[in-house]
């Protein structure tokens, strides 16, 4: 049977396309160190704008690769069969790992902004950033569960996304947690996880073109005028946004799920993954 080009393409085992994917996030978190070790004057916390510069590479490094990473803990092989415990161990530390670097990416700008009597929270970069950790801190310590048959009788309301924290929480802590109560979750948990990567991304591209407007103004350095600085920013928008991308292209691929424990191609899919 013939195949289309982009699907052949698109048709590689998992684990050469992860490690690809941990080379991309290595070097955007690279990029965005050069950027503000080589052009913005490195790093500090004396309240000045090296203060500031530890913003982008906590924002970079915890909410797009360390998120990315913690998202795809489940399409691991290794984590199809056997305990969940350790993977959802592995997930929630990842995500709770770039939840601290976002926490301090967040403190780093406002102790550079409240030193230098800059307003906070007046940009449309503020707002997503914010909105996006804000949304991060309700998904903290949830974990993915196998869906489960739902109980006889009417169906309970879904939790509201201001409670995903405590819903998850207890899915993940609680062996004993109502298994409607996990079944009901897990969609909104893999909603919002992704919706959060995207407002990450945003978040992130926003904030280097406000930062690339604000330094690059005077002269040669003109941002119109798309000096070594901006042409090396831009580049790591784009590598960022790639990142991104291609988390989200995994996620949504049906073949890298973990199957369902009754499923006859449970055993085979693995396999496949592996590039066997």
């Amino acid at each position: 049977r013939r195949h289309h080009p982009v699907t052949v393409m698109w048709d590689l085992p998992f684990l050469p396309f992860c490690a690809l994917l941990g080379i991309l996030g290595f070097v955007c978190v690279a990029f965005v160190s050069a950027w503000c070790q080589y052009w913005r004057g490195g790093f500090a916390l004396d309240g000045s704008t090296k203060t500031f510069n530890w913003h982008p590479v906590l924002m970079v490094t915890g909410m797009v690769v360390l998120y990315g990473a913690a998202a795809l803990v489940y399409r691991l092989p290794p984590a199809w069969t056997g305990p969940k415990l350790p993977w959802k161990l592995l997930h929630g530390v990842l995500a709770l790992a770039a939840f601290t670097l976002a926490v301090l990416g967040l403190a780093a700008v406002f102790h550079f902004h409240n030193e230098q009597g800059t307003p906070n929270m007046y940009s449309l970069h503020s707002w997503l950033g914010l909105a996006t950790v804000l949304l991060f801190s309700c998904q903290v310590g949830a974990a993915r569960v196998p869906p489960t048959p739902k109980p006889p009788g009417p169906p309970a309301p879904h939790p509201l996304p201001s409670l995903q924290w405590l819903a998850g929480f207890s899915a993940f802590l609680l062996p004993w947690a109502p298994a409607w109560l996990r079944a009901l979750y897990k969609p909104l948990h893999v909603f919002f996880g992704s919706t959060i990567l995207m407002l990450s991304m945003a978040s992130c591209l926003s904030g280097i073109n406000e930062k690339l407007f604000f330094s690059l103004k005077n002269g040669t350095t003109e941002y119109k005028l798309l000096p070594p600085e901006a042409v090396f920013a831009n580049t790591l928008g784009l590598l960022i946004l790639l990142f991104g991308v291609l988390v989200l292209g995994a996620l949504a691929r049906p073949s890298w799920k973990r199957p369902d424990a009754d499923s006859p191609d449970t055993r085979q899919v693995p396999a496949l993954l592996w590039g066997h």
